[in-house]
């Protein structure tokens, strides 16, 4: 499974290249990666995009989970920079 971030300033013009893309994985897990945006303070939207290749033999169906979440980590970033 491939999954790509982009952005846009105006919901409706996309970046062409993502801004972000998690390595492809072929086994189960939580994975997270960090968007930092402050080298585009323009991007007000965010959109993922996925694509599902199959590879094997075996059942056509596929059979997986997967949800993606998104928050924002300038409060967590600041409370341990206050720790600190």
């Amino acid at each position: 499974m491939d999954i790509a971030l982009y952005g846009s300033a105006d919901n409706a013009e996309w970046s062409a290249k993502p801004l972000l893309s998690f390595p492809q994985k072929f086994y189960c897990g939580t994975y997270q990666l960090l968007l930092d945006l402050s080298q585009h303070p323009e991007m007000k939207y965010l959109r993922a995009k996925w694509q599902v290749s199959r590879w094997g033999r075996g059942d056509p169906k596929p059979l997986f989970g997967v949800y993606l979440f998104v928050q924002d980590a300038s409060k967590q970033a600041a409370a341990i920079a206050k720790t600190a």
